[in-house]
């Protein structure tokens, strides 16, 4: 039976209040369920460089765009987005007021948990060779009827913090359950299988981020991929739209970004901390990517509402 536009956003409408109740003000928030967090804004944003983790994000009110190379994805509240990887897209909140914020639902997973969800549900063993071709790491799909009373029934858990160690798991399982039996299920598949190329690329991106401040050769990430180095970056670059070294470079500078954001460090002591020889170097790099020096943007960021 195909899903109704009316229970869509009968449900839409109630997982809004919800949020709207534990989101109160633009930014980020943590809940008290492990692994999801509501996002809010309440105006239109520039685009802005982002760090997009792997997970689920369903949108409940306005809109946002991502841009990962040369695609650009426009997700509301009719669309989920899936992130198969760690990527570092430019976001931009394109739909969003003081009346109707912005706000939208992210819910993080592993490959380690999708994998036993995977066996649990009876999927096929391997993904096919369809389902493997690495084009890009961020997919979009229609939001289906089973898939958001799933995810409402989790966020009611924010109202009902003494469920949460024991329905939360649950509850966490059957989204992304009802992702896998849906249209972008071959995708979670993909990042779900040890083999797949999607994880053996997702190990040389795990590296990157457990050494973003270290020198890093693109045959010690092929190493861990179990690729040619050659072969490495070429599918790299499909699934990030970044080579490895650029990639580490981004990497570098956002969590530059945030040791000043969130520690007060300034530019300097951020650039040497991860992994820049040269504040001159660093400064010209993050004013490329960010659009302002470190200094400005810095200042720009705590004064205003910038959400990426």
């Amino acid at each position: 039976m195909p899903d109704s536009p009316i229970r869509l956003e009968a449900l839409r409408q109630d997982a809004l209040a919800i949020a709207l109740r534990h989101a109160p003000s633009d930014g980020l928030h943590d809940g008290r369920v492990p692994g999801l967090q509501l996002i809010r804004a309440s105006m239109p944003a520039q685009p802005l460089p982002a760090v997009y983790e792997p997970g689920l994000v369903l949108v409940l009110q306005g809109r946002k765009q991502a841009t990962l190379g040369a695609e650009v994805l426009h997700y509301d509240p009719l669309h989920c987005l899936l992130v198969a990887v760690t990527l570092l897209p430019v976001g931009q909140i394109t739909e969003a007021s003081v009346d109707q914020p912005y706000l939208c639902l992210r819910l993080q997973t592993s490959p380690t948990e999708l994998a036993a969800l995977l066996l649990e549900a009876g999927q096929p063993a391997a993904p096919t060779a369809a389902e493997d071709g690495l084009t890009c790491a961020l997919n979009l799909a229609p939001v289906s009827e089973s898939l958001l009373d799933a995810a409402v029934r989790l966020l009611r858990l924010l109202d009902e913090p003494q469920d949460v160690p024991v329905l939360a798991p649950l509850l966490q399982r059957e989204v992304f359950y009802r992702v896998l039996t849906g249209p972008l299920g071959p995708r979670l598949r993909a990042l779900a299988q040890s083999d797949s190329q999607t994880r053996r690329i997702a190990r040389a991106i795990e590296l990157l981020r457990q050494r973003y401040d270290q020198p890093l050769r693109v045959e010690e990430l092929a190493a861990v991929a179990h690729m040619s180095a050659s072969t490495l970056h070429l599918h790299f670059k499909q699934l990030t739209a970044l080579s490895p070294l650029q990639y580490q470079k981004h990497l570098r500078l956002h969590h530059a970004r945030r040791l000043m954001l969130a520690e007060g460090l300034d530019a300097a002591r951020a650039a040497i901390q991860v992994g820049y020889e040269s504040p001159s170097q660093f400064s010209r790099e993050y004013r490329r990517l960010f659009g302002s020096p470190p200094r400005a943007d810095v200042t720009r960021v705590k004064t205003g509402s910038a959400v990426s």
